[in-house]
Parts: C-alpha cells; sequence; structure tokens
C-alpha cells in the first residue's frame, strides 16, 4: 500500500505492508513491483510495518 499527500494531485509519501495499523485514510493498493520502485525513488518505509524488509530490500 502506498499513503498519499492531501490535495490535488496527491503523491506518494510512505510504503506501507497491506496489514499495517498505521496506514492512514489516503491510500492506494500497489504492486510488489511499485512498492521496490517507491522505496528506490526515495518515498520512505512505515516504520511500523516495514515494508522495505518484508520486501527483503534491506
Amino acid at each position: 500500500m502506498v499513503e498519499l499527500s492531501i490535495g490535488l494531485g496527491a503523491q506518494p509519501i510512505e510504503v506501507h505492508a497491506g496489514h499495517c495499523y498505521a496506514i492512514g485514510k489516503r491510500h492506494r493498493a500497489i504492486s510488489r513491483e511499485q512498492a521496490l520502485a517507491a522505496l528506490a525513488e526515495g518515498i520512505r518505509a512505515c516504520a511500523h510495518c516495514r515494508p522495505d524488509t518484508e520486501l527483503e530490500v534491506l
């Protein structure tokens, strides 16, 4: 999942695992490949669910 910023043209701000309790109200589902690309582009990983660890980025 990717959490989005507020406003028109909302941008991704944080990557979450699908089961994360900390996902905000503005989110959308993304594929594994999209999540990896988002993390590679510098979008932060949630500190609670650690999607970077689940995706074996670290």
